[in-house]
């Protein structure tokens, strides 16, 4: 679809031939805005990712496959569903976004694409960015997943730089390094923002009538795409209403229930859980998962790691797949929701099964 680029900041607008993703006269961040309305008629058509053409960003994509995964129906409870995110490419829903972001670096002519991640972005943007045939450069903390650095650095010919610090710390430090390399500052922006998006016309498609979708929440790029994605299709009259999103965050690194809590800014908190795909103290898009949650009558929740832990056990036991501890997240939150949203129909969105 055609778009333009607006500062959440500032306001100021710019061409879709823009070839960055932060503003050039104040720094934040920008956002995609459609010139037009959405056309959501195809969604409970779409065979694979890129039927959702219409509903994103006009580009040069090479038709890789991702997405369109699986919606199942929980073993304990009929009116529960789990997305498996974890069918994508490099096992998580990154992939959505990088096979967008990374394609719009391409287009753009750059050589090089770099970014701040806790694992699995890196992961993807390192995977899409061979797929490209340009090169990527990741700043992830020390203490981030081994398993997952030597496939960053090994599998995918990534450069990869260790910092002494959080995510916070990495995404200075990535763009920092996109200025002096005149590489494309990747991560989560805009672009991937929209690449996200299609989990929420995926559940549209597979079920129409959910009431609630529970998301774990990092840099809550997925929260607010989400949010994004289901206004569209309310406006385009095929969504007849809002589902309501729950954000779920660690309970040793909340910064968006906290904000919600004291009803004020959203303030750094370091992180302190070893759900490393949650593990964000500053989340670029917190101020609109509030709103989001806000707008569809949600809510923010905090669950544990050994909350995580026992649920991450729970499910591999009774469905034979390990999935990561953040994307337990969901389940963890789950149980602590009313008796009369837990009658509704709700998706969880398993993110991830990077172990």
């Amino acid at each position: 679809m055609e778009y333009r680029l607006r500062c959440m900041r500032c306001r100021k607008s710019y061409r879709a031939s823009y070839k960055r993703q932060t503003c050039a006269s104040c720094g934040g961040i920008l956002e995609v805005e459609y010139l037009g309305d959405a056309d959501g008629n195809g969604i409970a058509h779409a065979k694979n990712f890129w039927d959702f053409g219409p509903m994103l960003p006009k580009g040069a994509y090479k038709h890789f496959e991702v997405g369109l995964t699986r919606l199942i129906k929980s073993h304990e409870n009929s009116s529960l569903f789990f997305k498996l995110e974890f069918e994508n490419p490099t096992k998580s829903f990154k992939d959505r976004g990088s096979a967008i972001e990374v394609a719009k670096a391409k287009e753009y002519g750059y050589s090089k694409i770099v970014c701040a991640s806790t694992g699995n972005m890196a992961y993807s943007i390192a995977y899409y960015a061979k797929l490209y045939s340009i090169e990527a450069a990741v700043f992830i903390s020390r203490s981030a997943n081994r398993d997952k650095l030597i496939d960053i650095r090994s599998t995918h010919d990534a450069e990869l730089h260790m910092i002494n610090g959080d995510f916070t710390k990495a995404q200075a430090d990535a763009e920092e390094y996109a200025k002096r390399n005149n590489a494309f500052l990747g991560g989560d922006y805009c672009y991937r923002k929209e690449g996200q998006a299609t989990i929420a016309y995926e559940l549209f498609a597979q079920r129409p009538s959910l009431k609630n979708i529970i998301v774990p929440v990092g840099n809550a790029t997925l929260f607010s795409a989400l949010y994004k994605a289901y206004a569209m299709l309310k406006k385009a009259r095929v969504a007849k209403a809002l589902p309501r999103l729950i954000g779920v965050e660690a309970s040793a690194c909340s910064p968006i229930l906290d904000a919600m809590k004291r009803n004020s800014e959203i303030k750094y908190t370091r992180p302190r859980t070893l759900a490393d795909a949650i593990a964000v103290g500053m989340p670029t898009y917190g101020s609109q998962a509030i709103e989001a949650a806000k707008s569809t009558g949600g809510m923010f929740v905090a669950v544990g790691d050994d909350e995580m832990a026992v649920q991450q056990d729970r499910f591999y036991k009774e469905y034979g797949i390990k999935i990561e501890l953040a994307a337990a997240a969901g389940i963890a939150a789950y149980g602590k929701l009313s008796n009369a949203i837990k009658r509704e129909e709700t998706a969880i969105i398993l993110t991830g099964a990077n172990i």
